[in-house]
């Protein structure tokens, strides 16, 4: 890399996130990690040097990701950009699910990622730069049966990315929201994924639906190093894209919801543009 810059980077004891400190740290960058548990987050990354920060945060605790980023800011003297990798999935219908489970998913994928970037932007704003890479999922563009809420969560990423980019060009600072297919980490596991504690045995046809995708842990056909890299390679270009898919899958997945977003739209064209007062 050209320059040193530091990264803060959430969710990053495992997948994603812990490929992306790994590589950072072994280029020379700044880099502070955050985990709710520190230790589990120190023995994964291996590593004790100067350049890496690691950090308790409770993201959902507004003051805890703001101490978090006093504490970067203090060490390393700027914040050139946030990852938002941390979040989780959940599965179930809707009427499965309850309020509780719920609300804990958007606490973390969708009020985490909002509290980082709320409690980031006043320092980008100052240096009038700075990098928010905001981590969804394919299930953020086109969902699939039986991961209702996950997908809400992840779309609803997509959407506070697009108007983000937006409201904070004016100063410096550069948005890329990515959406990964499936890669070989341990998304698929009961580390990070949870089930809907009831279940309705008539939803059968998601039932299956969600096993499927389930029994293809460990066989996925994506590396996480190799997203993590594009990732970093993604920063280092003079122009970053506001939409990063990683993984074949999900490029394939996202031209089909293209296709069907077009036919769905011009289907009803006619009907759609009949809104106007007459005369």
């Amino acid at each position: 890399m050209d320059n040193i810059k530091t990264w803060f980077i959430t969710g990053a004891s495992k997948g994603f996130g812990l490929s992306l400190v790994k590589q950072l740290l072994q280029a020379g960058q700044n880099v502070a990690a955050t985990s709710r548990d520190i230790n589990e987050l120190i023995k994964a990354v291996g590593i004790t040097a100067s350049n890496f920060l690691p950090l308790k945060v409770e993201l959902g605790d507004e003051d805890s990701v703001g101490y978090a980023l006093y504490q970067t800011k203090c060490a390393f003297k700027s914040i050139d950009v946030v990852i938002n990798n941390a979040g989780y999935g959940i599965g179930g219908s809707i009427e499965e699910l309850t309020d509780r489970e719920t609300r804990d998913n958007f606490e973390i994928n969708v009020f985490g990622t909002l509290n980082v970037i709320r409690m980031a932007m006043p320092y980008m704003r100052h240096q009038q730069s700075g990098h928010i890479i905001n981590i969804s999922s394919i299930a953020g563009i086109t969902a699939t049966s039986g991961w209702s809420i996950y997908a809400a969560t992840k779309f609803s990423v997509v959407g506070l990315s697009e108007v983000l980019a937006q409201d904070v060009a004016e100063f410096g600072v550069k948005v890329t929201v990515v959406a990964p297919g499936a890669f070989r980490t341990n998304f698929l596991t009961a580390d990070s994924i949870n089930i809907a504690q009831h279940t309705i045995p008539e939803y059968s046809a998601m039932h299956r639906a969600q096993e499927t995708l389930l029994k293809k842990d460990g066989k996925q056909s994506g590396d996480p190093e190799k997203a993590a890299a594009a990732i970093i390679e993604v920063v280092q270009m003079e122009n970053p894209p506001l939409y990063l898919l990683l993984g074949e899958d999900a490029y394939d997945r996202a031209i089909a919801k293209l296709d069907r977003l077009k036919n769905e739209y011009l289907l009803n064209e006619e009907l759609s543009k009949a809104m106007a007062y007459n005369g």
